[in-house]
Order: C-alpha cells, then structure tokens, then sequence
C-alpha cells in the first residue's frame, strides 16, 4: 500500500506550482499597490514649484491674473 505520497494521485506537484504562481501574484500586487501610495507621500514632503506657488498665490486671491500671466512668463524666461 502506497499511503501519504502526493495529493490526488501525482498531482500535488501542480497544487505546489499552482500555490507558488498564486503568491506571486499577490505579493506583486501588494508591491505595486504600496508602491503606488509611496510615490504620494514623496510627493506631498516636496515644496511647490514655483509654478505651482504661482498657482496657489492665484488661487488665494494674493495676485490678480494680470500678475498671473506676467510672473508666469518671467519664470518661462
């Protein structure tokens, strides 16, 4: 009597696989998410460009679009 050698006659091999290509995917996933959510905090501990400080000072009401237009083409320069 052949007892306790693999799972459904063989093929535990293939669930052994199977369970290895299933982890992979998940981890991969959770890389890719978590990646993902890493690039927002790097991205908010940087300061503003100064684009987007000229944005946020429009925005705010501290200067007027004229100011806008003309401070955005100084910095073009």
């Amino acid at each position: 009597m052949m007892m306790g050698f693999g799972v459904g006659h063989g093929f535990g091999w293939m669930m052994g696989a199977g369970g290895l290509l299933l982890m992979a995917i998940v981890v991969g996933l959770l890389v890719r998410v978590g990646g993902m959510a890493g690039r927002d905090r790097v991205r908010a501990s940087l300061p503003p460009t100064p684009q987007e400080e000229l944005k946020f000072r429009l925005a705010r009401g501290e200067i007027t679009p004229d100011d806008y237009e003309e401070l955005r083409a100084h910095l073009r320069d």
